[in-house]
């Protein structure tokens, strides 16, 4: 059925004392339409099918009701949720608690690949009430017996489209099939293809189904820009664009109310007149800051969702969300800060490009394309600071007084003999206390465990034939060069080693999906796969970095570590070559599976 919320707000949806009281803490007042016709079917113990686009708030629509119905005294895990990423767990599971802040005892555990096995072991013996992580994670826990799912209550599938296209589903079945049969289903998808819709019909029991589109109109006078990010620290990203947008006041948003505090602090270290504002601050502290903004004693203000609801301050030009938001109504509340009054405003998002699909959510549900901004480069900087210090010097010669000043130079041009020309100019470098007159490049962006957003690393583009069409993938065993009987890895890839074989029991889809999901490679630009008795081997794009390849080497699949390593053609390490005419022999021939 097509659900529309069936409440106006919160309060009538039953929730327990404590949630409520979570929900007014984040500013939470009327329930998305999943949310309202979600809650209440899972509250009531029924399985839902809801199609919902990224951003419509599910979340909330799922963790809700399950945390409704916990029973604080067990230590087993009650609700499990199945994530396509590593990133989507950690989301799923800071939502978890923050929305069970108030909740006695309560203990939720995100497990994904890449993360030390000890210290989920540890929590898991200790007790957990809700476990969220990657397929492939969840599998091996379940596999070596440290996750019991004998007293599982609810089980949510989220984005299971996106497992299907990372090559999750095998896994999520698999799953499926060894939970408690009498548990609570909750499958969330985008789209419905028919891999999806034979999940649900074969696991789910007469499920309410939830369809929700999200449209939402923006104010036509805030132009919206966007910036993949790419080889840039965000912090240097932010002061290049403020150092060159005429801005009048600006809010940044963040996520967190630690980074609100940590990010003014170093906008004010770079001569930036900001302040923090978040829900941790005293009300009559907020409204102080609030009124520097207004008077402009202060121009920026570093802030959450929740500390800006209601904010109106006329001189708001700009809203950088410096933290995409997870949800497309928060993005609409964000950017509709500036704009107001019948002005113009500028809204500027910062994405990486595994937040793409996020940023193709607010497109959709905005119905409006966001415009791709490039970051200013070195020579707009100088020529800004250039024309920013000319108009100081024309404003101070028509306002100030500067006679005595005058009487100052000639008196020194006197005495020391220097040209007029050269006081001049030590006045300017006085004047400019130090900062350069001229922009040197920013630092490029460290590697910090890998992630894009500090490493920017850009999304591979398929390549294509003369006339636009997609040419075939690495993956495809008839566009692999062949010499003898052995497939060498195609143009523009690279083949690694990886531990885990036949005997571990592994298909190419599981190591399709673990590499997607830990190295951020989307799966149409990993090649080919073949999986040995106690190895396999896979082509992956050429120049990887390194922290991507050491970060494959501790990623799990089957119970097995990856240990990936890049095989060197000429190092007689890959698989020797049969002489023309040779049987195929040796423990691996006749056990060869090949993507």
């Amino acid at each position: 059925m097509s659900a529309q919320p069936a409440v106006t707000s919160f309060a009538q949806l039953e929730l327990p004392d404590p949630l409520q009281k979570a929900l007014t803490d984040v500013g939470y007042e009327t329930p998305s339409a999943i949310q309202g016709a979600t809650i209440p079917a899972l509250l009531a113990g029924r399985d839902v099918l809801g199609q919902a686009q990224t951003g419509t708030g599910k979340t909330a629509a799922f963790a809700l009701p399950v945390l409704a119905n916990l029973e604080s005294a067990s230590k087993l895990p009650q609700v499990l949720v199945l994530t396509p990423t590593r990133e989507l767990a950690i989301q799923v599971a800071e939502a978890f608690q923050k929305y069970a802040r108030y909740l006695k005892n309560f203990q939720v555990l995100p497990i994904y690949g890449g993360a030390d096995y000890r210290g989920q072991l540890r929590q898991l013996q200790r007790g957990v009430q809700v476990v969220v992580g990657t397929p492939g994670r969840v599998m091996d826990h379940m596999r070596r017996g440290s996750l019991d799912l004998s007293a599982l209550r609810t089980l949510v599938l989220d984005e299971a489209d996106e497992m299907l296209r990372m090559g999750f589903i095998d896994d999520v079945e698999w799953i499926l099939e060894q939970t408690p049969k009498q548990r609570q289903v909750a499958l969330f998808s985008a789209t419905m293809p028919k891999v999806i819709h034979r999940i649900a019909q074969q696991h789910l029991q007469n499920p309410v189904e939830v369809a929700i589109e999200v449209q939402t109109v923006i104010n036509q006078s805030i132009r919206q820009r966007v910036w993949m990010m790419a080889g840039v620290h965000k912090l240097d990203a932010l002061t290049r664009i403020l150092e060159l947008e005429d801005f009048d006041a600006v809010i940044v948003f963040v996520r967190t109310r630690l980074a609100t505090a940590e990010l003014a602090e170093k906008l004010a270290a770079r001569g930036y007149s900001a302040a923090a504002l978040n829900g941790d601050i005293p009300q009559k502290q907020r409204e102080a800051t609030i009124g520097k903004l207004k008077s402009g004693s202060i121009d920026i203000l570093v802030a959450t969702d929740v500390a800006a609801r209601g904010l109106d301050v006329e001189r708001i030009s700009h809203v950088i969300n410096y933290d995409i938001p997870y949800d497309v109504e928060a993005y609409v509340h964000r950017i509709g800060r500036t704009g107001r009054a019948g002005r113009e405003g500028d809204a500027i998002l910062f994405a990486a490009n595994r937040e793409r699909r996020l940023l193709r959510a607010i497109e959709k549900a905005t119905g409006e394309t966001i415009e791709q901004m490039q970051l200013p480069s070195m020579e707009e900087l100088t020529d800004k600071r250039m024309s920013r210090f000319k108009q100081r010097i024309s404003e101070t010669l028509d306002t100030a007084e500067l006679d005595l000043y005058r009487n100052v130079v000639e008196e020194y041009q006197a005495e020391y003999g220097v040209p007029v020309i050269d006081i001049a100019a030590a006045l300017g470098a006085l004047a400019q206390g130090g900062k350069p007159l001229v922009a040197k490049a920013a630092r490029a962006a460290r590697p910090e465990n890998g992630t894009e957003e500090q490493t920017g690393r850009k999304e591979r583009k398929p390549k294509r034939d003369e006339g636009g069409k997609k040419k075939p993938s690495a993956g495809n065993k008839d566009s692999r060069p062949v010499q003898g009987d052995e497939h060498l890895p195609g143009k523009g890839m690279e083949r690694y080693r990886i531990e885990v074989g036949q005997e571990h029991g592994v298909k190419p889809a599981n190591i399709v999906g673990a590499i997607a999901n830990e190295a951020e490679i989307d799966a149409q630009y990993i090649g080919r796969i073949d999986i040995f008795e106690d190895h396999s081997t896979v082509d992956l794009p050429e120049g990887m970095p390194k922290e991507i390849l050491r970060h494959l080497q501790s990623v799990w699949v089957s119970g097995q570590r990856l240990k990936a390593r890049r095989l060197q053609p000429a190092s007689g390490k890959q698989h020797k070559r049969r002489k023309p005419g040779a049987k195929p022999g040796g423990k691996d021939a006749g056990k060869r599976q090949s993507r």
